[in-house]
């Protein structure tokens, strides 16, 4: 069996195993034939070095945390053979905490949990995988194509899911969206904003590539210009490059009571000269929210499965600008700056 593996902590280890184990029944009781797996930034950490764990007694981990398969077996009766399905990442800690024990593990509080691909748990990128029922997601299957969205789609369900929660907190009608950064985060928020009504304003400062029809594509409006030159105030920010000196804008940038979602991981380490208290009188005057977002628990998983089925298809396919065969793996996991999301296949 087919695995992309890395020895985590160790730059330039990836590489393609051809007799790796098949999955023990330790592992789940439904049986998966891989068909594609999405490579994101996470994944260009770990394979340089900068993160990931193994499993338990093993010095090598499997990658793949956006994952896409065919049910072989289930037998629970959960599922049938040949049901399109997705993984869910991470799994609840074993003390548990008080989140954790309520299937809230994206809320984990004591940080033991465990994810597939990046922390101590065998990825999806080998031919067959296994996963127990309450983490597997059956998907539409017209979304055979673009199945492997669902991760990186239940990540910006959560965020709207919070978001929502958030302006619950008083009277809130919500009408203008700024999303910062035209990555596949920041598009798939959009998308879910043009599916709840919003006036929808994407930034970022590519101006060729597929980035600004694609945002033109929803109904949206594209900005290649910094935050602080937009005439906007938006109600809602959702912030998805990371970058600290938009971070920073971002939290200056919303209106009175607007909230603030932050999504991307900055990597530290840089100093930025900025005026704190400024930025902490407008957010007490405002009654502004600025909050961070990561990960997902079941719930918003079949919230993104949902999504991905009412979008259009076309647009969705349209994120995908690499397919790459499984034989062709170091490609696959070469970034590019002209990539938006890259897959690679398991059928090829």
């Amino acid at each position: 069996m087919r695995a992309v593996t890395v020895t985590p902590g160790v730059p330039n280890s990836l590489r393609l195993v051809d007799d790796h184990p098949e999955p023990p029944a330790e592992e789940g009781a439904i049986l998966v034939e891989a068909l594609a797996v999405g490579i994101c930034a996470t994944d260009h950490e770990i394979v340089s070095g900068g993160y990931g764990e193994a499993p338990p007694g093993a010095t090598a981990l499997v990658l793949g945390h956006e994952s896409l398969g065919r049910v072989v077996e289930d037998p629970t009766g959960t599922l049938r053979p040949g049901d399109l399905v997705a993984g869910i990442v991470r799994h609840p800690d074993p003390v548990p905490c008080p989140n954790c024990a309520v299937g809230e593990w994206d809320m984990c509080r004591n940080g033991r949990y465990t994810e597939h691909g990046i922390k101590a748990l065998p990825g999806f990128a080998r031919d067959q995988w296994r996963v127990e029922p309450g983490f597997a997601v059956r998907l539409d299957p017209a979304l055979a194509p673009v199945g492997m969205l669902l991760e990186p789609t239940s990540v910006v369900a959560k965020a709207w899911d919070h978001i929502e929660r958030i302006g619950a907190r008083a009277e809130w009608q919500p009408r203008t969206v700024l999303v910062t950064g035209a990555g596949p985060i920041g598009l798939l928020a959009a998308l879910l904003a043009t599916q709840r009504g919003l006036a929808v304003h994407v930034l970022d400062l590519a101006t060729a590539g597929p980035k600004p029809e694609l945002v033109r594509a929803l109904g949206a409006t594209y900005h290649a210009e910094p935050v602080t030159q937009l005439d906007l105030q938006p109600d809602v920010l959702v912030e998805c490059t990371g970058a600290p000196t938009v971070v920073l804008d971002a939290m200056c940038a919303v209106g009175p009571t607007g909230i603030v979602c932050l999504t991307g991981v900055s990597s530290g380490g840089r100093t930025i000269d900025f005026d704190a208290g400024a930025l902490n009188r407008e957010l007490v005057l405002e009654n502004n929210v600025v909050f961070g977002s990561v990960n997902a628990n079941r719930r918003h998983w079949e919230l993104a499965a949902d999504a991905l089925a009412h979008a259009d298809q076309g647009w969705l396919a349209s994120l995908i600008t690499r397919r790459v065969p499984v034989g062709a793996y170091a490609e696959a996991y070469t970034p590019s700056s002209d990539d938006i999301k890259v897959v690679l296949d398991f059928t090829a």
